[in-house]
């Protein structure tokens, strides 16, 4: 079965995700997509199951055909501020904000969300996977993060970044052991797992 096109037909509906939620270094990002009712695209889906190849050539598509899409960033420094949940929040509001059309309602993937002023949203949890606008937005989200990573990369090579995108890979952790860290790491997350942090003591 294809993913759903709408929850509401007779409503403006813009799809919201986010990526970098679990990562260690760079900003967390969120997308919000008005799709048109009738847009289709066979290889439309959650953002997780399509390969980089698949998201890059679908961005521009969606970019183009979309009503409306707007991207926002909230940076390492801020979420080590304000904690990734509301730092993830602060993002898609932004996001939504961006937006030249205004949705009368929101999806949100996930299971929780501070709810936007004056425009009411359903939460679904996999919503990436049952929604076009929602896959839309994770592969918005995901192909825009993923290139900050790359240029950031370029700045820091230490890292690779341009491979692990900032995930907590075990490559990512011995290079902040052997490198320390960047200004793009979040100090407010455990950077090296629990055998090294405990160790000499």
């Amino acid at each position: 079965m294809g993913l759903l096109p709408y929850l509401d037909k007779h409503k403006i509906e813009a799809g919201c995700d986010e990526a970098g939620r679990g990562c260690l270094a760079g900003p967390v990002v969120a997308a919000a997509v008005i799709l048109p009712k009738d847009f289709e695209h066979e290889l439309l889906n959650d953002s997780k199951k399509l390969s980089e190849k698949q998201r890059n050539l679908l961005r521009p598509i969606i970019e183009e055909n979309a009503v409306a899409w707007a991207v926002a960033f909230v940076d390492n420094e801020e979420i080590d501020a304000i904690n990734i949940l509301n730092a993830s929040f602060e993002a898609m509001h932004r996001a939504i904000k961006q937006l030249k059309t205004t949705p009368e309602h929101l999806l949100i993937d996930g299971n929780r969300f501070k709810p936007y002023p004056e425009i009411k949203h359903d939460c679904i949890v996999k919503g990436d996977g049952k929604y076009l606008s929602i896959a839309a937005a994770s592969v918005l989200a995901k192909t825009h993060r993923d290139e900050w990573m790359e240029n950031a990369a370029e700045e820091y090579p230490d890292y690779a970044w341009s491979k692990n995108k900032g995930y907590p890979t075990k490559a990512h952790r011995e290079a902040i052991k052997a490198h320390g860290t960047t200004p793009y790491h979040r100090n407010s997350f455990r950077l090296l797992v629990e055998e090294q942090l405990s160790l000499g003591f």
